[in-house]
């Protein structure tokens, strides 16, 4: 079959770094070709040269990309606009930075519309409203003439998608499309990229690096490290058996369901591309290295159909298929650390010239939970649900409107909590938000110490030496800034500057969202390590299940500022019986194949807590409401062992 798009020995360049160095590859009309790899080897800037978008001092060097059997590097820039968004176009990682902020929807849609298809005044309307129906955005002709940042997560990732297909694009490229959307969206949005590949018989490239995601999507697979692919075949083959070493171990990293033991991490971190590069590039970091490796580079080899860049294909080991054992955590005294009794954090609406308040945002309704010393709870739930206000709010970072916490036996109240914050710290989503820029990271570390009376001053630095050593950093990171750390390097400095004040509790607000899986391996081992030696209470907020899963003994799972299913993490994620909780089980993506009715779609976006629905929050999205539903808020039903939940359903069948 003649491929849709074809690329051969791309090589790109910026400034004297080179990027992307001889990927080959191609990609026929209505297939999904995944490039997979962890960040910083090179696969968004790939996409980038594909559509002539390269950065300042960015060059393709040589290589040939067709499309069409049109070749797309000899283009003018006049011609290659119109290649551009018409013939190929692309979905970035996050939408809010490609979508203009002070234009509507509609006029963004249009601008595509105009250039590509010459519409214009009411067609052009008429034709943008279309296509956010056919990517599935509810009360499409409203959201043409909405902002942005009016706009979930989830709907701003479908304006995207809209605009890439104004177009009428042969390819679509789709770089991380869901990556920080929450799994229930990540679902819909993902199953929107499929009909429409259907539909319209398009070629798709989608970047990732989520296996899971790759596993339900992709017809065929390339592997990226270091700028060069190193593996490349179908799909069913690959997973049943991976043959480079560094596609082996970014499956071991994987959190799998129920295997409590210690993650495989992948030593080491992606080389700087401005490095000399000899012999295999991934040997510095592969556990099966030989001398060849180290010298001379692999060619690619031919092993039960799949490609593969490894002197030692088809010599190495079995893959290991871990077995599945059941979390063996150690057990702790029954009295609780933390106890919430009714917290709840409304923010109020003030409008009009004397700023009167006319209503409140309900980010936090009633929230009760306890945590045993050595423990792990996870809050889950969509963004919005109010995960991270209840973190926040129990530090009294903000300040609550109501409810009753308890730390170590002790109320918290705003006279003492600057004295009990010692006692808890909280480890940011983004380490690079919440680290000085400014400070090296000794002081970073000292700061808390010194404002809390930790130890004696004189002690303090050989401290700050124990603490880099204790969360794995070199002896020499102290006297360096946060900028000059990789991203699970500067999560480590969180970690670090957290129990700086020998904290009893950590709140971690989605710690490892943003990592890749082998630092997110390398993080998660950390975490529970710490726990192990420390006996530390973690509250981990997240959306990831898998991770849950691996880490947690409790769950909790929030919608629309209410906890509305609570137990043990194996009995909420084998057995999950609110409706909510089975749709967000239902969404995750896995890499095994799945058996049973297979993902629940959610009908709508989460309500806003300014306004939430009455009776059951849940019930205008819920397949099983019924008017008691939307009639009054359900009670608490006990399911046994420590397991309950808040749903009439369940009730009426219990």
């Amino acid at each position: 079959m003649t491929p849709l798009l074809e690329v051969r020995n791309l090589v790109t360049d910026i400034g004297s770094v080179r990027v992307v160095d001889g990927v080959s590859f191609r990609v026929t009309a209505g297939e999904t070709y995944a490039l997979l790899g962890e960040s910083g080897c090179g696969k968004s800037m790939t996409a980038l040269s594909l559509m002539r978008l390269l950065p300042d001092g960015g060059r393709v060097s040589s290589g040939a990309v067709e499309l069409g059997g049109e070749d797309v590097l000899g283009l003018p820039e006049r011609e290659m606009r119109r290649v551009r968004g018409g013939q190929m176009a692309m979905i970035f990682q996050e939408p809010m930075l490609a979508l203009n902020p002070v234009i509507r929807v509609g006029e963004q849609i249009g601008e595509a519309l105009a250039l590509h298809q010459n519409l214009a005044g009411q067609p052009a309307r008429d034709a943008a409203q279309a296509l956010l129906d056919a990517v599935g955005v509810p009360d499409a002709a409203r959201r043409l003439d909405s902002y942005p940042f009016e706009l979930s997560g989830g709907l701003r990732q479908r304006v995207m998608i809209a605009m890439a297909l104004a177009g009428q694009p042969r390819l679509l490229i789709a770089d991380e499309p869901t990556t920080a959307l929450d799994v229930t969206i990540q679902a819909q949005v993902l199953d929107v990229l499929r009909r429409l590949r259907a539909e319209r018989q398009m070629g798709m490239l989608l970047i990732t690096h989520d296996l899971g995601v790759v596993a339900e999507n992709a017809d065929r697979v390339g592997v990226m490290y270091a700028g060069e692919l190193v593996e490349e075949g179908a799909r069913d083959a690959f997973f049943a058996a991976p043959q480079h070493p560094y596609s082996r171990m970014l499956f071991e990293a994987l959190p799998r369901p129920g295997d409590g033991g210690r993650l495989t991490t992948i030593p080491g971190q992606v080389p700087s591309l401005d490095s000399a590069m000899r012999g295999c590039r991934f040997a510095p970091r592969c556990p099966f290295a030989v001398a060849r490796c180290r010298d001379e580079a692999p060619g690619w080899q031919t092993i039960d159909g799949q490609q593969v860049r490894c002197h030692l294909a088809g010599t190495l080991p079995a893959r290991d298929a871990r077995a599945f054992a059941a979390h063996a955590h150690s057990t702790h005294a029954a009295e609780a650390l933390l106890e919430v009794d009714g917290l709840k954090v409304h923010f109020p609406i003030r409008r009009g010239f004397l700023q009167r308040t006319v209503g409140h945002v309900r980010a936090v309704d009633d929230v009760s939970l306890d945590i045993q010393a050595g423990r792990t709870l996870a809050l889950v739930g969509e963004s919005g649900c109010g995960k991270t206000t209840v973190g926040k709010a129990l530090l009294r970072l903000i300040e609550p409107t109501a409810g009753r916490v308890v730390l170590g036996g002790e109320t918290i109240t705003a006279k003492n909590a600057s004295a009990l914050r010692r006692q808890a710290q909280m480890v940011f989503q983004d380490p690079f938000s919440s680290l000085n820029p400014r400070m090296r990271v000794a002081d970073i570390l000292l700061e808390g110490m010194d404002a809390l009376g930790v130890g004696a001053a004189s002690q303090r630095r050989d401290a700050v030496a124990q603490l880099l050593n204790r969360v794995g950093l070199p002896d020499d990171a102290g006297g360096r800034y946060p900028h000059a750390f990789s991203g699970g390097q500067r999560q480590r400095i969180a970690i670090a500057r957290a129990l700086a004040v020998s904290p009893r509790l950590v709140i971690c607000d989605e710690p490892t969202s943003a990592l890749d899986v082998s630092v997110q391996a390398q993080i998660l081992n950390l975490l529970k390590d710490l726990q192990d030696s420390l006996g530390l209470a973690y509250l981990f907020i997240t959306h990831n299940l898998a991770v849950v899963d691996y880490l947690a003994h409790e769950v909790g799972v929030m919608y629309l500022g209410r906890i509305v299913e609570y137990g043990a993490a194996a009995d909420v994620l084998r057995s999950p019986r609110h409706p909510y909780t089975l749709a967000l089980v239902s969404a995750v993506p896995r890499i095994e194949a799945q058996a049973g009715p297979g993902i629940i779609r959610l009908a709508g976006d989460q309500p806003s807590p300014l306004n939430p629905p009455g009776g059951c929050h849940f019930n205008p999205r819920c397949p099983y409401a019924s008017d008691v539903c939307r009639q009054t808020y359900p009670d608490q039903t006990d399911l046994g062992n420590g397991h309950w939940v808040r749903c009439h359903w369940v009730a009426a069948q219990a």
